[in-house]
């Protein structure tokens, strides 16, 4: 239900402010002017000078109501000694503790709790102590005084923060008005960050929440307007002309519904960022930024056991392949930030190699062991590789990923894929690896294509060694990440950049996607959780279609590009799957990443022929070397097509 937007003042614009609260806000900028122009040891004195009083007047209060002055002489000088000690002794200990030198800022909850402390646990006990040795001190000025003190202390500091905090609101004629959707706490810093602001470009017209138990609620003085089900309602109503969604945790389908809805009214979204790019959890307004393809795929939080990965990580040798990639080079880089006692980053790409190493140490000379240029088809040199470092935990990332690329080529999709896999999996068992995880794909599960079929070979050959010789080796799989070389963003992105038009395959393609972050943090989770021989898989959340990035793209652009449909390509899904038909997810110890097992399937099976065929067979070969295989996952692009 949308309130009626009968307060006029709650746009806060400079015509829409009553003449009361106009005035109330000069008044409040003189204050502030005033106040803040003087020396910090002026203001300081005055505060110290605003507890003395506090103190004095609490006690002719007290007097006055209850004995209406009627104290004898001797009461008298006891009630003003108990008074003045209790002042001197706050004013010391306040200096001594730099309490009264800028420790904590006024009003604020530590400088409340010290001086709750002080008046209620210090004065009251003395008081009564003292009074039960002295009968002319009143225990009721011992035990009303105090309280009476601190209300009157803290009804300063309130008053004068509720002026200063008016007093430095900025209004500006040329801000935007927006609707903020979302009341927790970053919607509370989005308010402070606006009002506190010297040029704000916001104007808060309003909140929205779902949250039915805040429809009276206010965040810094604003109303709840209503829910989500408003917005469209709630913006016009008000004159807004953009969206800030602070929901550091919203989810792609909140967002998605979000963006509809303002595309459809003609209003800008903004959004805050996800927890992990926030420094402190803080939102700035500088990090509001607008709706993007990010935010449209996901923003989940991760939450990753440090301590789980640290044991088999920290501490260790660890090798990376393919640590030029996309993946291996944000794995390299969160590996590096949990101390190993040495990452050896292996790639055949020199340049690539010369990037990550730049990113991590902030050196690209190339010239330490630690940074291998190897091609892990050439199982002679990788040998020598894994000899002379003897790493103990092994990520191994390197593949060729190009679907069509790998239909055209499929011999080269076996060497490196299948062979290059079983080269790694032999050297780590010969110097004895003790964690090997193998980075697989959604493609591996119900496999229509060279690509996905080479992925589950090597799924296939790191359970075969982990179960033979009992070791904790297993693989990852999981979908697309979003911006990694050679993606749909990068490649939407490029064709945008040359004018268009943007390609895309089938209007109902659908794909699984994560960010490269929050894939690789998963992938650390998985090698401390998983059992030899398991398939981890990751939970990739909802599948998104291709043509929603595009669009997305398009319009962060400002750009009319147009969409052309071209089919889609030999081997490949129209919806891809990450369990194939046979398999079933197990939970395991994290609830974004499940358990499967493959069968195993001996290196003798695949090192004299392979059965991988490119687009141009009706369909792959189905067996391997005389030896049945897995026909699902061998299957091609037949039934893609």
């Amino acid at each position: 239900m949308v309130l009626p937007p009968t307060d006029n003042a709650q746009s806060r614009g400079p015509v829409a402010l009553p003449v009361c609260r106009r005035i109330l806000c000069r008044c409040c900028r003189k204050f502030t002017s005033v106040v803040m122009g003087m020396p910090v040891v002026v203001r300081r004195g005055m505060l110290m000078a605003w507890d003395a009083l506090a103190w004095v007047f609490a006690l002719f209060l007290l007097v006055e109501v209850r004995w209406e002055f009627a104290l004898s002489r001797a009461q008298w000088e006891w009630a003003a000694a108990f008074t003045l000690a209790m002042v001197f002794l706050q004013a010391m200990i306040g200096l001594l503790t730099h309490t009264y030198m800028g420790r904590h800022r006024i009003g604020s909850f530590d400088e409340a709790t010290w001086l709750g402390s002080f008046v209620l646990l210090f004065s009251v006990p003395v008081g009564l102590v003292v009074s039960g040795f002295q009968p002319n001190l009143p225990r009721a000025v011992v035990m009303m005084v105090p309280p009476t003190a601190l209300a009157l202390m803290a009804t300063g500091r309130g008053v004068a923060r509720a002026m200063l905090k008016l007093g430095s609101r900025q209004i500006s004629t040329g801000a935007t008005p927006v609707v903020v959707y979302g009341a927790g706490v970053a919607g509370h810093q989005v308010a402070q960050l606006v009002d506190g602001a010297l040029e704000p470009p916001y104007r808060i017209v309003g909140y929205l929440d779902d949250d039915p138990g805040k429809r009276f609620h206010r965040v810094g003085g604003y109303r709840i307007l209503g829910t989500g089900d408003d917005l469209v309602e709630v913006a016009l109503s008000r004159g807004a002309k953009k969206v800030i969604v602070a929901i550091s945790a919203a989810s792609p389908e909140l967002l998605h519904r979000v963006s509809e809805q303002c595309k459809q009214a003609g209003l800008e979204l903004a959004v805050i960022p996800p927890v992990r790019e926030m420094i402190d959890g803080r939102v700035t307004l500088g990090s509001l930024r607008e709706f993007n393809v990010a935010d449209l795929l996901g923003r989940r939080p991760i939450h990753t056991d440090l301590s789980q990965i640290a044991d088999y990580v920290s501490g260790k040798v660890v090798l990376v392949t393919g640590a030029g990639g996309s993946i291996g080079s944000e794995l390299a880089r969160q590996l590096h930030n949990l101390g190993p006692s040495k990452l050896v980053l292996l790639d055949r790409d020199e340049s690539a190699l010369h990037a990550v190493q730049l990113s991590i140490y902030r050196s690209g000379l190339l010239d330490t062991d630690d940074i291998v240029l190897c091609d892990i088809r050439d199982r002679a040199a990788l040998e020598q590789v894994f000899l002379t470092h003897r790493p103990e935990v092994v990520f191994h990332a390197a593949a060729l990923k190009h679907l069509p690329m790998l239909e055209r080529f499929p011999d080269e999709g076996w060497k490196t894929n299948v062979l290059g896999s079983l080269n790694v999996l032999r050297c780590a068992h010969q110097v004895g690896v003790k964690t090997l995880v193998n980075i697989s794909t959604d493609k591996a599960a119900d496999a229509t294509s060279v690509l996905g079929s080479t992925k589950r070979l090597a799924e296939r050959l790191t359970a075969w060694y982990a179960n033979e010789y009992e070791v904790p080796y297993l693989s990852v799989r999981f979908g697309n990440v979003l911006g990694s070389r050679g993606s749909v963003l990068y490649t939407f992105k490029a064709q945008i950049n040359q004018g268009g038009p943007v390609m895309v395959t089938h209007p109902e393609v659908t794909r699984y996607f994560m960010t490269i972050p929050e894939a690789c943090e998963l992938v650390l989770q998985a090698g401390a959780i998983g059992r030899p021989g398991d398939v981890l898989v990751l939970d990739m959340g909802e599948p998104v279609k291709i043509v929603d990035v595009a669009e997305r793209l398009i319009a962060e652009s400002g750009r009319d590009i147009k969409i052309e449909f071209t089919g889609l390509r030999p081997g490949e899904k129209l919806h891809e799957v990450l369990f194939a038909g046979r398999e079933v997810g197990h939970p395991s110890e994290h609830p974004l990443i499940n358990q499967v097992q493959v069968p195993p399937i001996e290196p003798a099976d695949v090192e004299i022929d392979h059965p991988i065929k490119g687009s141009e067979s009706s369909q792959a070969a189905t067996r391997v070397n005389g030896h049945d295989t897995d026909k699902a996952y061998l299957s091609t692009g037949a039934r893609a097509r």
